[in-house]
């Protein structure tokens, strides 16, 4: 096993280029949740090239898919998946340390979601070439993370079978360490739901009388949260926003809708929270004269990770290290932070983070609908140093090093965690028994997977589809070349490390 895995490092080297080129593409096309259809093109071609087969719009998504490719028979099933989609307003130049969008007000990666794919991908055609040369039987497939951003993408795949003949998920996660967890980390699950009120509309000046404003409802259900809060465990989060509060001012609004999200930290207690929203929603609607219905964006089970995986893949980042980072690199860290008023302003992790154990009471925080899949099939979560520490996250300084020498680097050391740890589980049946041991007699002992959706329910695919439609004209025109470039700073022109501001010129 330990020449195994020496010769993935080495097959991973060997495609840092290739693991640059998609990291690049993937943060040019800029996509936002449910549109990603420029990135799953990009990634699914590239995987059918190299002997994937691949099936397309799955579980209703149709930027949705999963790639396979099986060496033998009888052998593991073995996923490896991460997000793909972008932010809002958040397009940002790589490489330029103040706040300089490519295009203004468009979507981008803030959050770094364009890595992830890199990394899997580049860790998946490692080992598929050692799977080869040795003979070893398995099965790995790879498949997206969509709409993660709106927590809306794997509850349909999951209640859809992608995951029902899996026998392990390494999911990875864009961060700023090599890490992983087990147990219940902090965050929370979720409901998404948005409520929309149907009134009467009326001349708002010759005859309000008339009308039945949905808009007053939205905000009375509001107003009626905000009390009810209060008297909420502190743990809990909420969030709302109006997704439709009418058309013009002089006409009584008919229709509006309010979106909101809410998070928990155990399946009984989101439940809590959404029966107490669709009471507040209906009480609204009888104090306005209107009528209420809500559709569910999305869902978010609170994630819990497997125990022996995370210890595998533990051992695997010990070997692999955290990548070494040049005086430029970390001098163009240290300044991002200094401009984002960072608490920390220290750079580039330099030490490992510790595995350790869950803390008792977990903290409260955001959430993510790997959950889903962590109450399925035995699950772990790596995070990758592909990113700054201590920047806000969910903004475009998050965007600033995702398609720089930082985010190469970290996209390499998390494919050797990923080749090395899908090794492990292609060929250690002890470990995979004690991970599924641990699933069915610790993980799922007292607690089960709760679906919050309905076979009913379909994926709000039409989200963001008049956003992107306006800004990928003008996106289009900076997507990356790999073939004309060596890399997407040389295509923009940007110099890295840029630590200076070009000097205004002036005039008389």
């Amino acid at each position: 096993m330990s020449e195994l895995k020496a010769q993935s490092v080495v097959e991973v080297e060997a495609r840092a280029k290739l693991g640059q080129e998609i990291n690049d593409s993937v943060f040019s096309f800029s996509e936002l949740p449910f549109q990603e259809y420029e990135t799953s093109k990009y990634l699914t071609e590239l995987l059918e090239r190299e002997g994937f087969t691949v099936d397309r719009g799955i579980a209703g998504l149709p930027t949705g898919w999963v790639a396979r490719w099986t060496h033998g028979s009888g052998g593991p099933v073995i996923a490896l998946g991460s997000d793909i989609d972008g932010i809002p307003k958040a397009n940002q130049k790589p490489g330029i340390p103040w706040r300089e969008p490519l295009v203004a007000g468009a979507p981008g990666h803030g959050e770094g979601h364009n890595s992830g794919q890199a990394v899997n991908i580049v860790a998946a055609l490692a080992v598929r070439d050692l799977m080869k040369r040795n003979n070893i039987a398995g099965t790995l497939l790879l498949w997206p993370g969509v709409a993660e951003e709106l927590v809306a993408g794997k509850a349909f795949m999951v209640r859809d079978g992608v995951f029902k003949d899996v026998d392990a998920v390494l999911f990875t996660h864009v961060g700023s360490n090599l890490e992983t967890a087990w147990g219940q980390p902090m965050g929370t699950g979720l409901v998404s739901v948005e409520y929309t009120f149907n009134g009467e509309s009326a001349h708002s000046a010759g005859a309000p009388w008339r009308g039945r404003s949905a808009l007053d409802a939205v905000e009375l259900m509001n107003a009626g949260w905000n009390m009810r809060r209060e008297h909420l465990r502190p743990e809990q989060r909420s969030h709302y926003v109006i997704s439709d509060g009418g058309d013009q001012p002089n006409v009584v609004p008919s229709v509006a809708s309010v979106w909101y999200f809410f998070r928990e930290q155990d399946f009984a207690k989101i439940q809590n929270s959404f029966d107490i929203g669709n009471t507040i929603s209906e009480a609204a609607a009888k104090m306005t004269g209107t009528t209420v219905t809500r559709r569910i964006i999305g869902t978010a089970a609170p994630r819990h990770f497997n125990r022996p995986f995370a210890e595998a893949v533990y051992a695997n980042i010990k070997a692999v290290g955290l990548p070494k980072w040049t005086a430029d690199e970390q001098a163009f860290a240290k300044l991002v932070q200094k401009n984002v008023q960072a608490d920390k302003q220290e750079g580039l992790a330099v030490e490992l983070k510790k595995l350790e154990p869950p803390l008792e009471e977990p903290k409260s925080g955001g959430s993510d609908d790997i959950g889903d899949v962590s109450w399925t099939v035995p699950t772990i979560t790596v995070r990758y140093p592909a990113n700054i520490p201590d920047l806000p996250g969910h903004n475009w300084s998050d965007a600033i090093a995702m398609a720089t020498p930082i985010a190469h680097k970290g996209v390499v050391a998390g494919a050797k965690v990923i080749a090395m740890t899908t090794l492990d589980l292609l060929t250690d049946a002890k470990l995979r028994g004690a991970a599924k041991d641990y699933f069915r007699n610790v993980q799922t002992k007292t607690q089960t997977y709760l679906p919050m959706i309905t076979p009913a329910d379909k994926p709000a695919i039409e989200i963001n589809a008049d956003v992107m439609a306006r800004w990928k004209p003008e996106l289009s025109r900076y997507h990356s070349d790999a073939a004309r470039y060596p890399t997407y700073l040389d295509q923009l022109g940007i110099q890295f490390p840029t630590l200076n501001k070009p000097a205004e010129s002036g005039g008389n």
